[in-house]
């Protein structure tokens, strides 16, 4: 373990019964870092978020967290750690300020007053703090619920779909308040469906059904991922993509806005595959590929092909 990792874990596997949830996954994330956890629904995220927090005990694998060894030391992990949960959990006929000195008196906090001031004030919940949380919309909830998980000033926070159901200016301010706090030195795991929220992230790790998939910079998992990205306009795309779709080095033909997305990880093959459409009324610009049409790619391939 190196001083400046806030996580790191080694063939971290969670089973079931038959179901291996998490496939001995590796994963390392510095410390001031956010990191990104992606996959879809079912892909084994929440298991091993819960995993790292000591909610869960690792049927196997080793590593620490915070400096700690996930197997030996989960409930001292529990005590640095905030972890902030897909639903909002907190008592709707409690105001702001109740339902954060009822966590902090769960953590036996001292100065417990003192600690729900500081943090109604550092999350902006000043104006609300006598706000029953059942009368708050989507982003004030999710603000609350933050500002709960920091409470005991932790120093890592795993976040499970932190802004799911929230409008986009609430995610934009979620986002830039990350951001704050990850230059004061606190360290995110933050697991999420949304690209652009990937793209905010300093690292990205992306699971499927228990197993990682590929880890790095959104740079880097795009360049590994060695993916032809054109980008087509004209009439009559969805007709295209169906002629398009089943062709040799065609990988996905989707759809984005008024354009069409093509893509394929065999270059020759693809611009052989689309030679016969690109002419009048179609225009085609070699583009560079985004992160939706890398995880696309990554999902559709067969487990032994995929980019590690």
């Amino acid at each position: 373990m190196t001083d400046d990792l806030a996580i790191d874990v080694h063939a971290m596997t969670k089973r079931f019964g038959e179901l291996t949830a998490v496939n001995q996954i590796d994963l390392q994330v510095r410390r001031g870092e956010i990191c990104g956890f992606l996959g879809p629904n079912g892909s084994g995220k929440t298991t091993f978020i819960r995993m790292l927090c000591g909610l869960l005990r690792p049927d196997g694998g080793s590593g620490t967290c915070l400096g700690l060894d996930v197997i030996t030391e989960s409930e001292t992990i529990k005590r640095q750690v905030g972890y902030m949960t897909q639903r909002f959990s907190f008592y709707e006929d409690l105001s702001i300020a109740e339902n954060l000195d009822f966590v902090a008196r769960m953590y036996s906090m001292k100065k417990r007053r003192e600690a729900v001031n500081k943090s109604i004030e550092r999350l902006g919940l000043s104006k609300r703090r006598n706000q029953l949380a059942g009368e708050l919309s989507g982003g004030w909830k999710q603000r609350l619920a933050l500002a709960a998980c920091m409470i005991h000033q932790p120093k890592l926070l795993l976040l499970d779909e932190p802004t799911a159901g929230v409008d986009p200016k609430a995610r934009r301010e979620f986002w830039e308040q990350i951001h704050r706090l990850a230059d004061e030195g606190l360290t995110f795991l933050i697991a999420t469906h949304y690209m652009d929220e990937a793209e905010r992230c300093h690292r990205l790790a992306f699971i499927l059904y228990g197993d990682l998939l590929i880890h790095g910079t959104a740079a880097e998992v795009i360049e590994r991922s060695h993916l032809t990205t054109w980008a087509v306009i004209g009439p009559d795309l969805l007709k295209l993509s169906d002629r398009l779709q089943g062709r040799m080095g065609v990988e996905q033909a989707v759809a984005f806005g008024s354009t069409l997305h093509v893509s394929g990880d065999d270059k020759d093959a693809l611009d052989e595959a689309i030679a016969p459409f690109k002419a009048s009324p179609y225009e085609w610009q070699r583009i560079e590929s985004g992160l939706e049409d890398v995880f696309i790619h990554l999902m559709e391939k067969p487990k032994g092909e995929r980019a590690s």
